[in-house]
């Protein structure tokens, strides 16, 4: 036998989390009834996976910035997703967290606040848990709660900040604010850039861990080559998702299909399954606000226009996606056609109210960041909100 993690749930011993021969298995404590996640029904003591970590396991890691960070300061292989969740996993996005594991494997001997010691983030952009400190923002430490995320530019673009807050900005005055993820803007002290800073609703506001699960984690989709595997689905199944496992899923239906109108409108090609996630309510889960929302057609060559799950059946560029294509999803997601038409009135005249937000300011030149922006989200608006 390999290596054994222990599985926490709200802080509370659910189960362990064992290396086989080439993945791994986790069993649930006995007496322990409550799900964990979706994709690990506590009716089945036991779940084995054939090869690396189960995915409910496997997308709490990081990836890119973060990840290699995480893995030269633990000095682990970027490849060791076990490792790396047993050296960080204390503190995971959702309720789920890595509470003990095998001796050896955590060290306290190399600590950099800007990996965030014991504290993990999925995500490729850069970014860390930080706290918000008596003249700004500070990486989270290894202790005590971490109720914001920061999120920076990366070395070959610097307008991703800019891109993320015009976006959410916009998004929220479509859709309304309660339907977008709290943010704001500043900086991150010991990190020279500027950052956009989520608010986390995976933390009640006296700091509770809320069950998360995206989509990715509830199809049990492996992260794949190059993390690749967010990317290998459709919106259907994301649907078929949120209908098996929301408690308002009529509710939650219409709103990801109103969200997923919006993607296309403001050229989000990135949408894809760890971007959409059901929160646990009072009532049951729901569907989450939305996040990690990028204008990407505003990158032209540099980021695949397609859009980023399959659609109707097959994978399409967004500049060719109509709006008889979401007709079509809408009524085979289960919405009536009335409500179909609601939708995209309402979106209709969210998008007149949200115009100010994208207008291009006084003296940028035509080619300027926002004025590409703008002409993207009133292209995509005139084909399908004609």
């Amino acid at each position: 036998m390999g290596r054994v993690a222990r599985i926490l749930f709200k802080g509370q011993p659910a189960g362990h989390l064992i290396e086989t021969e080439r993945g791994t298995r986790f069993e649930y404590d006995s007496g322990w009834q409550q799900d964990i996640a979706c994709a690990l029904p506590a009716t089945r003591r036991e779940h084995e996976w054939p090869i690396g970590l189960h995915p409910v396991f496997e997308h709490l890691g990081t990836e890119g910035w973060l990840r290699e960070g995480q893995a030269r300061v633990a000095r682990l292989a970027i490849e060791d997703d076990f490792g790396l969740l047993l050296r960080y996993g204390a503190d995971c996005i959702g309720a789920i967290s890595i509470g003990a594991e095998t001796e050896g494997t955590r060290s306290d001997a190399f600590v950099d606040p800007t990996v965030n010691p014991g504290r993990t983030v999925s995500g490729v952009q850069r970014k860390l848990l930080v706290v918000r400190g008596v003249t700004g923002f500070l990486p989270a430490p290894a202790e005590g709660a971490a109720p914001f995320i920061a999120k920076f530019n990366s070395d070959a673009n610097p307008t991703f900040v800019r891109n993320e807050l015009l976006s959410l900005r916009w998004t929220a005055a479509v859709l309304g604010r309660d339907e977008v993820t709290a943010f704001e803007a500043g900086g991150v002290g010991g990190v020279d850039d500027h950052a956009l800073i989520v608010h986390r609703f995976d933390r009640d506001a006296g700091g509770r861990r809320l069950r998360l699960e995206d989509c990715a984690q509830i199809l049990s989709k492996p992260q794949g080559r190059n993390h690749r595997g967010k990317y290998e689905a459709s919106y259907e199944e994301v649907a078929g998702a949120i209908a098996r496992h929301s408690a308002r899923p009529v509710i939650d239906l219409a709103r990801f299909f109103r969200r997923l109108v919006v993607y296309a409108l403001i050229g989000n090609c990135d949408a894809h399954l760890k971007n959409f996630s059901l929160l646990e309510r009072p009532e049951g889960l729901r569907l989450s606000p939305a996040y990690d929302v990028l204008n990407t057609l505003v990158y032209g060559d540099r980021f695949d226009g397609e859009f980023a799950l399959a659609l109707g059946g097959r994978r399409r560029q967004t500049g060719e996606i109509v709006r008889e294509d979401f007709e079509t999803f809408g009524r085979e997601i289960g919405l009536t056609s009335a409500a179909i038409r609601q939708t995209f009135a309402d979106l209709k005249r969210g998008v007149a109210k949200a115009a100010p937000l994208i207008r291009p300011p006084q003296g940028e030149p035509p080619d300027g960041f926002v004025h590409r922006f703008s002409e993207i989200v009133e292209s995509q608006c005139l084909r399908l909100l004609p």
